[in-house]
């Protein structure tokens, strides 16, 4: 088991390998396996991908996130120019149909509304938005509509989970109340973590997903 000064040491070399993020504007504290990150960085991307670089370490069971996006002068836009932007970007977006997702921007934080038919839709439109230059946070409100048995969501998230990784499906609990998701239950990584969200968001019929899922 690593110590809280190893894990430190470990996630501050993966935020310094991961390209998308300047490490050096990231402070990292840990305490009993519990990372923190603090700092203010230059957008919503940088952000992800630092939360991602840090939950990809082995030995992390918890991770509280108090990064700031703060963009520079050269990307600051209009909230009129972002909703031109993101509503172009949604059009162009595989998978979802014309005026299926509906844009809203104030002081360059995106609401998504609408309604699609899967939960991976949803998550694929609030992925394309945040990418975009400018904007400093989405919020995702993009229902889903489509109705599926919840014994039939259960069993194709534990099919899923088995194909990807079969040890860690047998101590993951399934439970389905009106699409929505818990997983409950132990893994022995943020990475195994991933999956199961992963499987459980990629399910038809799911509309949202809770994780309880704890790190051993």
């Amino acid at each position: 088991m690593k110590t809280d000064l190893q894990l430190k040491h470990d996630v501050e070399a993966e935020l310094e390998w991961e390209p998308a993020v300047t490490a050096s504007n990231i402070g990292v504290e840990v305490k009993d396996g519990v990372v923190t990150l603090a700092g203010h960085l230059a957008s919503l991307r940088e952000k992800i991908a630092a939360e991602q670089a840090a939950q990809r370490v082995g030995g992390v069971r918890a991770l509280v996130v108090e990064l700031d996006v703060r963009l520079p002068g050269d990307d600051m836009r209009t909230d009129e120019d972002i909703a031109h932007i993101a509503r172009s970007v949604l059009n162009w977006t595989a998978g979802l149909s014309e005026d299926a997702v509906q844009v809203q921007v104030e002081h360059g934080h995106v609401v998504l509304k609408g309604a699609v038919d899967s939960a991976w839709q949803s998550q694929a439109a609030a992925r394309a938005v945040a990418q975009l230059r400018g904007v400093a946070g989405v919020v995702n409100h993009i229902e889903v509509r489509h109705a599926v048995a919840p014994d039939k969501i259960s069993k194709d998230i534990l099919e899923a989970m088995r194909r990807h990784a079969d040890r860690e499906a047998r101590h993951i609990q399934v439970t389905v109340n009106e699409g929505t998701v818990r997983l409950s239950g132990k893994v022995h990584s943020f990475a195994e973590r991933a999956v199961a969200r992963g499987a459980a968001w990629a399910a038809p019929g799911v509309r949202a997903v809770v994780d309880d899922l704890s790190v051993e």
